[in-house]
């Protein structure tokens, strides 16, 4: 084990980046799909308004980013930090 010091600047790090994953997805989920939907609703995607669509579709999208954004940046702290597997 490397100490107690990179042990936690590891898990600052890993905290920090999932304090700023949940925010997102804060904004993504709440502010945009149901605080914004219906000024956005005033475009359209396609057929469908666009604060309608983006609560439907777009907001999983954006979930779906997040893990992958998660899982990438995780694998290259785990590295960083030596603890991968």
């Amino acid at each position: 084990m490397r100490g107690q010091n990179p042990l936690r600047a590891y898990w600052r790090a890993n905290v920090r980046l999932i304090a700023t994953l949940l925010a997102v997805w804060f904004i993504t989920a709440y502010l945009i799909s149901i605080v914004l939907a219906p000024w956005l609703n005033q475009f359209r995607l396609g057929s469908a308004p666009l604060g309608f669509w983006f609560a439907q579709q777009g907001s999983i999208y954006v979930f779906i980013l997040l893990i992958w954004i998660y899982a990438r940046r995780m694998d290259a702290l785990d590295r960083q930090y030596d603890v991968h597997e």
